[in-house]
């Protein structure tokens, strides 16, 4: 039986818990079974593909009882968002008509509401919007799903010969909604974390891959705000180092880890794992009822877009060039200029007292036209209020030293050469306003990659210029992702992300996500 045995060592001691480390997890308990043969460890009969009588399973998971909690609560926050959107936008209209009639208002909400709420109960659940939290989508879902209400009742209303004097309710309750259903479930995401959190409720999570994959998505997951997992640590084909993250040991001992861990997750942190490794895994792991998740390859992205080509002999998938055409422009470009249009109007206030502050306290012009390069390559004048002083050009050079950013990006933290008022607006990404005529002009969207200046440009690698197959945005991924606290390649993979899913949704859903990433000026500088 010794031929038998694990030739795996134990997982080392855990190390002193630093700065950049991970939290300490708890550690799992001596590597015992390491040594007992694979053939002779008892599986414990929890095979997760394997049916139970519904009712049994009913009585006998607790679990159960928190499901339709959470499903009662989810449907609750959401009947109170669509009436309290309803009801907003019908007030609205009475008072801007002149009468602030709150019973007309209430009985026109009475109305509308159940037809309204029972196709955003159907649309959500669809979108998976009541599942589980580690899979229920997020803000990008919720305004998806809330357009297609909006479109599937007005058409509905249409067909059915309603007839409307115009059709703002449909939009305006729309506008609503998205504002009182995405706060509320907002808030029920922070309020059930910090619940379950309280309650000492935490999923536990194996990691599997290389050390530099996993220690990507570790972190990752350490600092997400609303999900109550523990990484417990990884299991490696190799013995690299995971920057903080436990070693466990090989994957020959996922079994001993499985068995000892209290696991519920086995996460694969790798886009080349090995195929017949990741069978195996998957196998073991839902032996014992734990469930296996994919972290995403850029491939993985990539298939979502694949269009099938028949009439060959091999299976083939075309994937396509990433660009926006056709009705896809059309709406994008739309919406880029009516949103553009609203933004100018409404911060023209704003406007003109940066421009007078940027006037009265340092030389030189209010506008700064910054050579960028946009669609396809091609230059233009990205418009920015200025916030440097006028030889901050000349003194490039000297500073380059002192770059802090990675990559092609050029970013000091406290850069000698802006002005009080440009470090101000630089701190909320004011500067960035006139950009608004750019959207207008056709040079860049509201949305999109960020065009960098001539200096960064000269530097990307060919793989990164694909961020120039579409317009460039004055947000965009980069901003409500960390902005300059994210390595370049991980701001050029999150425009590869951002042009693979586009869609209306997600652009509005990157505008609302700006607000409050530029507020709390997380990687601004």
């Amino acid at each position: 039986m010794g031929s038998h045995r694990s030739a795996t060592p134990a997982p080392p001691a855990r190390r002193p818990h630093s700065s950049t480390s991970l939290p300490p997890r708890p550690a799992l308990s001596p590597p015992v079974a390491a040594e007992v043969p694979s053939s002779r460890l008892k599986l414990p009969e929890h095979d997760i593909r394997r049916k139970r009588p519904p009712a049994l399973s009913f009585l006998l998971r607790m679990s159960t009882m928190r499901r339709v909690a959470r499903v009662i609560s989810l449907l609750a926050l959401d009947f109170s968002g669509v009436a309290l959107a309803i009801f907003t936008a019908l007030l609205l209209k009475e008072v801007v008509l002149g009468h602030a009639d709150v019973h007309t208002a209430a009985h026109g909400t009475k109305q509308f509401l159940p037809f309204a709420y029972l196709l955003t109960a159907l649309l959500f659940a669809r979108s998976g919007l009541y599942a589980e939290r580690a899979q229920r989508p997020g803000l990008s879902r919720i305004v998806g799903s809330l357009f297609q209400v909006a479109g599937v009742a007005l058409v509905f209303a249409v067909v059915s010969g309603e007839h409307f004097s115009s059709y703002y309710l449909f939009y305006g309750s729309l506008a609503f909604a998205l504002l009182f259903v995405s706060s509320l479930r907002a808030l029920y995401e922070q309020i059930t974390a910090a619940l379950l959190r309280a309650a000492g409720y935490q999923r536990r999570a194996v990691l599997v891959g290389r050390g530099k994959h996993v220690g990507d998505v570790a972190h990752a997951l350490a600092d997400a705000p609303h999900s109550p997992l523990e990484v417990v640590g990884y299991l490696s084909p190799l013995p690299l180092p995971a920057n903080g993250v436990e070693p466990l040991g090989r994957l020959a001992d996922l079994e001993r880890v499985l068995a000892e861990g209290r696991v519920d997750e086995v996460i694969i942190a790798d886009p080349d794992f090995p195929k017949d490794d990741a069978v195996e895994l998957i196998d073991q792991c839902h032996r014992r009822g734990v469930r296996v998740r994919l972290a995403p390859s850029t491939m993985e992205i990539l298939i979502h877009r694949a269009e099938f080509i028949p009439g060959q002999s091999v299976p083939l998938f075309e994937l396509a060039p990433p660009v926006f055409e056709g009705v896809d422009f059309a709406l994008k470009r739309t919406f880029d200029i009516i949103g553009a249009t609203i933004l100018l109007v409404l911060l023209s206030p704003l406007l003109v007292a940066i421009t007078l502050a940027v006037r009265l306290t340092s030389r030189g012009p209010i506008l700064f036209h910054s050579i960028r390069r946009g669609i396809g390559q091609r230059p233009f004048a990205c418009l920015k209020f200025r916030t440097m002083h006028s030889d901050a050009e000349e003194r490039q050079d000297d500073l380059e030293e002192l770059n802090e950013a990675s990559g092609a990006l050029f970013k000091i933290r406290d850069d000698p050469r802006l002005t009080s008022v440009g470090r101000l607006l630089r701190r909320f990404s004011l500067d960035e306003l006139p950009q608004l005529v750019n959207v207008l002009r056709g040079d860049m969207s509201l949305v999109g990659p960020r065009p960098l200046p001539e200096r960064d440009y000269r530097m990307l690698e060919d793989w990164h210029r694909k961020r120039y197959l579409v317009l460039p945005g004055i947000t965009g991924l980069w901003q409500v992702s960390g902005r300059s606290e994210l390595d370049f390649d991980d701001l050029v993979h999150l425009d590869f992300i951002y042009l693979e899913r586009w869609s209306l949704a997600l652009d509005l859903t990157i505008l609302l996500k700006t607000i409050p990433a530029v507020f709390t000026r997380r990687g601004a500088y």
